[in-house]
């Protein structure tokens, strides 16, 4: 669990006003203890987080109301979408109230403490549990800092999703095998939408589903299919309840927060099979090295290697074998 903003209020490194807390993209083993709770309201765009949390009580609305009395801000694997958040927090807070940033040595935390003080009056830093707490008195931040959505070979993409800054390469070499698509096709973990157009361009599909889970990639998803053949969902693509679909595509993710872990993509695999009609077939691509071959013979009764080339893999699967959904979701933080 994650105790270290807990364990600098139990310290008093850091203290929370009298009013409304604003909590900036918490994560879902958060340690709620030290929180007023029936002040405090969250923003978490990545679905699986943003539903762990409101199960556990934390107040999830669609659009928050200010100004605040203080904000939390926990760090994105993405130092620009950290920058961004503090940004948004320091618009968020009445004059003169505090900001607290709460982070990971691995999110980067060191380095965005460095901007901090090169732009606002940082007060004391709180070390433990491999990261760090500060707080400072909200200012104007560096305009820089706003994160704005860009286009990047023809799409908008914003800081911190995946592959924010282009095509990605194992993506562009399954968009190559979708040619021949037909019927009821579901890109698990769309993104900001590249395998769904791409899928959309065989002229015999007739509905392409989007299941993302970050919600800042759906929107410019949204912003990058215009085509009425396109349904999107904000949900945990490894929960993900429809179809069934002709056609499953996915370039599933493997990271726990910088961790490699294949569990998540095996998860992928599974809910592929469960949305497929029994006739359908499952496209995907994996880095070469990763062991998703025993995971696909347990829940395809057919596989095969389409190709391979430059580190990835493209496998085609057949038969699925309905498997049920996870007690547990997979552990994972995306950005």
């Amino acid at each position: 669990m994650n105790a270290r903003l807990s364990l600098a209020l139990a310290a008093t490194a850091v203290t929370l006003p009298e009013g409304h807390i604003l909590l900036l993209r918490p994560p879902a083993d958060l340690v709620l203890e030290g929180l007023p709770l029936d002040r405090c309201v969250a923003v978490q765009g990545f679905r699986p987080d943003h539903d762990a949390l409101a199960a556990r009580g934390v107040a999830m609305p669609d659009a928050p109301e200010g100004p605040f009395a203080a904000v939390v801000v926990f760090a994105a694997r993405a130092k620009a979408l950290t920058l961004d958040l503090i940004a948004q927090a320091c618009g968020a807070v009445a004059p003169g109230a505090p900001v607290i940033v709460d982070g990971s040595k691995g999110d980067g935390i060191d380095s965005v403490l460095k901007h901090c003080k090169a732009s606002f009056d940082v007060e004391g830093v709180f070390a433990k549990a491999h990261g760090k707490v500060f707080s400072f008195t909200a200012d104007t931040p560096p305009a820089a800092w706003l994160a704005a959505s860009k286009t990047v070979d023809g799409f908008v993409t914003r800081p911190g999703v995946f592959s924010a800054d282009g095509i990605d390469p194992g993506s562009a070499l399954l968009a190559r095998h979708l040619g021949d698509l037909s019927g009821k096709v579901c890109d698990l973990g769309a993104g900001w939408g590249f395998l769904a157009k791409a899928a959309l361009a065989a002229g015999k599909v007739t509905e392409c589903t989007l299941v993302e889970a970050e919600r800042d990639a759906l929107e410019c998803a949204r912003v990058n299919i215009t085509d009425s053949r396109a349904r999107f969902h904000w949900a945990d693509a490894t929960r993900f309840e429809g179809g069934p679909f002709d056609v499953v595509i996915s370039n599933p993710p493997f990271h726990v927060a910088r961790k490699a872990d294949p569990d998540i993509g095996r998860a992928f695999l599974e809910a592929a099979a469960r949305l497929l009609s029994p006739r359908g077939r499952f496209l995907m691509v994996a880095n070469r090295h990763l062991p998703y071959e025993a995971t696909l013979d347990e829940v395809f009764g057919q596989t095969v290697a389409l190709t391979e080339q430059g580190g990835y893999k493209i496998i085609e699967a057949q038969k699925p074998r309905k498997v049920p959904v996870r007690a547990t979701a997979p552990k994972r933080r995306r950005p």
